[in-house]
This record gives structure tokens, C-alpha cells and sequence, in this order.
């Protein structure tokens, strides 16, 4: 039953406000449906245009970049590396003030500042200039992965943020595609204006992302609650499938759900994960380029054959996404993908046959980027309470970053053209990874079925722990006796 207004709007009445709506199967892919056009599409443009222009330096080097700027021996690493202190320095911080602000607006303020760096980068006319730009650059984007994941866990249920958040990030997939095609067009401007090619792949692609920052304010609704696209209906439903989910755990800010993350130690060993993922992730967007031209090919053909292993590497995220979110499972999903880039490193590293090493390239892609979007989707599935899962997915998306620092350092001009010790270093980060999931999702099973044990022991199970109960461990986050984890 419903009031009507006297424009002809209705309201849920009181008694289906309190009991919510009746959404049935069908209904409720309706409104997911619904929500997946309304989020994931814009957030993934962002995503794209933030990797892009991050990363958009190797297609750079490969148009003139050091040889214009002075720049010799390790002096393209040093630029590369010097992002991403500022930019894991940013996560935490930027991620507690889209808690106290809005998405809508920290997001939008987050993007055209990257975009007006990215811009100015295409002016610098020294070395010093470019270091300054990217430390900047650096401080500008280092917010928007960490904050687009946890916006996303404020509106779909654990086991459906998987698939969302590998859509999202497969847009890192085709940034690197698309950087590559779009750099060997840009880069053809070489003169205009007075300015090299590199200078308008800067240039142009900044361009693009501070026109798209005007658009993200009106673009990106704020929380289910204020949504403009979804019913009053839908607004109830969606609030009730999140609080039956997270369990009716803590979502105000306070700030000791800060420190309860930062003494968790399962978010360390994510963390750990994270960064044996993220230095393979970015020594290859980084240096795929380079490590294509190493086998034997031209700067142009290069940057077209970095197209391909980005493409299956989107398929794989997505696949992966969805898979792991269909099964409830994380951690085995994350072993696998750990594997086949441990076999793909294998085949760089162990052969002199270019086609050999450039089937490589599609297997280390293939099992580097599903895991990026899979392991944050893990590690925020398990972290209980709005506060500090926001400041546990900065720590792990921080932390990870580290390893772009690393990566930097991964690829030295002395180790052309086989690269030994590049390859050697992501073998060894990703076998540790691999090791580490293996731990966690034992730890974490076992974890579960003692919950259910002592649950069992007191007469009472998940199904009948009664909403008072869970209301006196709201402020115990994932130690709740009801919580159980992701495996």
C-alpha cells in the first residue's frame, strides 16, 4: 500500500517502508541491472583515463621523451619511480575525505586536478620539470582507485562486487590497448605548435580528462539513498540488501574503526599480496613497450603489438570477476591467475624464440590484471563495518602502489635485451603472492567453521542470531561472532 501525493507520486506506506518491498528474483536482476548502466560505465571511462595518463610515459620515451629532456642511464626510472610515494601518501587520506564529503564531489575535485598535471606535463622542457609533474601527478590520482572501490562496496552486496570491480578496472586493460594505438597517432604531431610528439600525447590526453572531470559531478550519483535513477522502491530495497549483508555492522566515521584497521593483521598480509601483484602490474604497463621493441621489432610496430595482450588480458579480468563472484570464492581464483603469470614471466625469461616470448606477454597479462580488482574485492569483502573497510581497501591499495616504485627499477636500459633480472623479480613477487593466498584461504576457512562450531555450541545458528544479538556487536566489525569471510 502506498500514499499518493498531490503531484501524482507515491511513497512507500509506513508498513512497507519498515518490512521493505517484495523484490523476487527476476525484480532484483531488474535493479542491478539498473545500477550496473547507472555506475560502472562512467566509473570505468575514469579509471581508463587515470591509468592512461599515469602510464602514457612509456609510449612517451618511445617518441623521443629522453633524448628531448637530456635524460640518460637511470634517469627514465628515477621518473617513473617518484609517483608512487606521493601517490600511496594520498590513498588513506583521500578515501576518509569521500567518507566526510560526498563521492560526487571528491572525485570530481581528484580528477580535474590529475587532469590539469597531465596537461602541464606536456610543457615541461626539463628533466626537473618532469620529475616535478609526476610527483604531482602522483598526489592528483592517488585517491580514485581506492575511493572507486570502496564507493563501490557502499551499493552491491560482497559477492556482486567482484564482477563490478573487474569491469571497472579491465578499463586498465584497454588504457594500455588503447594508449598504444593512440600514442602511434598522437605522436605523429611531432612539430605542431613547436612541440615534439610526446609532448601532445601529454598534452591531448589531459585535455580529455579535465573535459571529462566537468561531466563527473552531475555524473556520479552519491549513495543509494540520494539516488536520482532508482524508485523510492528500489532506494528501500537496495539499503535492506546492503544491511542484510554487511550483517548491521557500524557504517558511521569515528575514528577508532581507523585504528581497528590499521591493527588488523589479515589487512597486512593483503597488503603483502597486493604488492607481489602491483609490481608485475606496473613493470609490464610500464615497460611493455620496451619489452616488445627488446624483441627484435620497430619503435612503431612495437607500440601496436602492446594492443593484444591487453585485450585478452580485459577478457580474462572479466571472466574472472564474474566466476569468482558466481562461486563465492576468491582465493582460488587468485592462486590460478598467480600461476599463469608465473608461467608467462617463465616463458620471457627462458627463450631466445620472439614468439615464444610474445605468447608470454599474454599469459603474464592474463594472470597479473584479474587479480588486481579480485584481491581488493577479497580483501574489502572482509573487512566489517563502513569506516574501516574504507581505510583497510587505502591500505591495501596503497601499500600495493609501493610496487610501482619497484617496477620502475624492474626494466634497466644495461639489461637489454633479455631482461633477466626484470623477469626474474615478477617470478619472485608473484610466487609470493601465490604463497600468501594459499595461507589466507586456509586461514580463513578454518576461521569460518570455528565460527559455526561455537555458534553451534550455544544452541543458535546465522539463520536464527536475532537482530538485537547482532545490534550489540554492530562495533566489532568482521570479529562479529555472525561474520563470516571470503574464502
Amino acid at each position: 500500500m502506498k500514499a499518493q501525493h498531490a503531484d501524482g507520486a507515491t511513497t512507500p506506506s509506513t508498513m512497507e517502508a519498515a518490512e521493505g518491498p517484495f523484490f523476487d528474483a527476476a525484480r532484483t536482476k531488474k535493479l542491478l541491472r539498473k545500477m550496473d548502466w547507472h555506475l560502472v560505465p562512467f566509473l570505468a571511462l575514469l579509471y581508463l583515463l587515470s591509468f592512461l595518463d599515469r602510464t602514457n610515459v612509456g609510449n612517451a620515451r618511445l617518441a623521443g621523451l629522453e633524448k628531448d629532456l637530456g635524460m640518460s642511464g637511470l634517469d627514465y626510472n628515477v621518473a617513473l619511480a617518484v609517483f608512487f610515494p606521493w601517490y600511496v601518501l594520498a590513498e588513506v587520506p583521500s578515501n576518509i575525505m569521500m567518507k566526510k564529503t560526498r563521492p560526487s564531489l571528491w572525485l570530481t575535485i581528484i580528477m580535474l586536478a590529475w587532469g590539469v598535471v597531465m596537461t602541464l606535463m606536456g610543457v615541461v622542457t626539463s628533466y626537473g620539470g618532469l620529475l616535478a609533474a609526476r610527483m604531482a601527478l602522483g598526489v592528483a590520482e592517488g585517491g580514485l582507485f581506492p575511493g572507486v572501490t570502496f564507493y563501490i562496496t557502499m551499493w552491491y552486496q560482497r559477492h556482486e562486487c567482484g564482477l563490478r570491480m573487474a569491469i571497472f578496472f579491465s578499463a586498465a586493460t584497454l588504457a594500455g590497448a588503447f594508449g598504444g594505438l593512440l600514442a602511434r597517432g598522437i605522436s605523429e604531431m611531432k612539430g605542431i605548435a613547436g612541440k615534439p610528439g610526446w609532448a601532445w600525447i601529454f598534452i591531448l590526453e589531459g585535455l580529455v580528462t579535465v573535459i571529462v572531470a566537468f561531466v563527473a559531478y552531475w555524473a556520479i550519483n552519491d549513495y543509494p539513498e540520494t539516488a536520482k535513477f532508482l524508485t523510492p522502491e528500489e532506494k528501500i530495497e537496495v539499503t535492506r540488501r546492503l544491511k542484510a549483508d554487511r550483517t548491521s555492522l557500524a557504517d558511521e566515521y569515528d575514528i577508532k574503526y581507523f585504528f581497528h584497521a590499521v591493527k588488523d593483521w589479515k589487512i597486512y598480509i593483503h597488503m603483502l599480496i597486493t604488492i607481489g601483484i602491483y609490481t608485475p602490474l606496473y613493470s609490464f604497463s610500464l615497460f611493455l613497450p620496451t619489452i616488445v621493441k627488446a624483441m627484435g621489432y620497430t619503435n612503431e610496430q612495437s607500440q601496436l603489438m602492446t594492443v593484444p595482450p591487453y585485450v585478452f588480458a580485459c577478457a580474462a579480468t572479466i571472466t574472472g570477476g564474474y566466476l569468482a563472484d558466481k562461486k563465492g570464492q576468491r582465493g582460488i581464483f587468485m592462486i590460478f591467475f598467480c600461476l599463469l603469470s608465473i608461467i608467462g614471466f617463465t616463458m620471457l625469461i627462458s627463450t631466445h624464440n620472439p614468439h615464444v616470448q610474445y605468447l608470454g606477454t599474454f599469459l603474464a597479462a592474463a594472470g597479473i590484471y584479474p587479480n588486481v580488482p579480485m584481491g581488493v574485492a577479497w580483501n574489502g569483502n572482509n573487512i566489517g563495518g563502513s569506516t574501516k573497510r574504507g581505510v583497510g581497501i587505502a591500505m591495501h591499495v596503497g601499500f600495493g602502489n609501493l610496487g610501482g616504485a619497484i617496477a620502475a627499477f624492474a626494466y634497466r636500459s644495461t639489461d637489454a635485451p633479455r631482461y633477466y633480472s626484470g623477469h626474474g623479480l615478477l617470478i619472485g613477487t608473484t610466487t609470493m603472492s601465490a604463497f600468501l593466498c594459499v595461507f589466507m584461504t586456509w586461514y580463513l576457512r578454518k576461521e569460518n567453521a570455528r565460527r559455526d562450531a561455537l555458534m553451534s555450541e550455544k544452541g543458535f545458528t546465522l539463520e536464527t542470531y536475532t537482530d538485537e544479538m547482532k545490534e550489540s556487536e554492530r562495533e566489532n566489525g568482521d570479529y562479529a561472532t555472525f561474520f563470516r569471510y571470503t574464502v
